[in-house]
């Protein structure tokens, strides 16, 4: 493969697998969440404990693609840098999402709103990266690195809660 490929798509490669792992370790959380509940009763019915497992991991599977799509755009088109932290940030947002829905309902909302934060962040991104490309295909003009020191800049804004 070619070096340069490589070199601007590692960071986003690792975010994915990191990703991967966060999605196979909340699937075990429902399997072992299911066994529970089986265990416990002779009747099919689901407990309250797998309930909220299994609707904490559907919701994180639904938002899944769209943050793979947009964490991927931002980076390719954009900056990797800022978006693989961006991507970090979210996998983390989405941790604190599922262990709070186990938790308390009030714990929900912090990981959520944070959340949408992080996907504005990488859509904003990814228009920026696209509307140049358009730039420089229409008007010769190219103002990617003005998009990544922009981005490079805004990204830690995304630490404040």
């Amino acid at each position: 493969m070619d070096c340069e490929i490589l070199e601007n798509t590692v960071l986003l490669a690792i975010v994915t697998l990191i990703s991967v792992v966060q999605n196979i370790f909340f699937a075990f959380k429902v399997e072992n969440e299911s066994k529970i509940a089986n265990s416990k009763s002779s009747q099919k019915t689901s407990s309250p404990a797998f309930d909220k497992v299994y609707t904490a991991n559907q919701n994180c599977t639904d938002a899944y693609p769209t943050f793979l799509a947009l964490l991927w755009c931002a980076g390719i088109f954009c900056s990797q840098g800022p978006a693989a932290f961006a991507g970090i940030m979210y996998l983390c947002v989405r941790q604190k999402y599922f262990v709070g829905y186990l938790g308390e309902n009030t714990q929900i909302t912090p990981g959520y709103i944070f959340g949408k934060r992080v996907v504005l962040f990488l859509f904003l991104m990814s228009m920026a990266g696209i509307l140049n490309y358009y730039i420089g295909v229409f008007f010769g003009s190219d103002v990617k690195m003005y998009i990544k020191a922009v981005s490079n800049t805004v990204s830690p804004f995304l630490l404040i809660p």
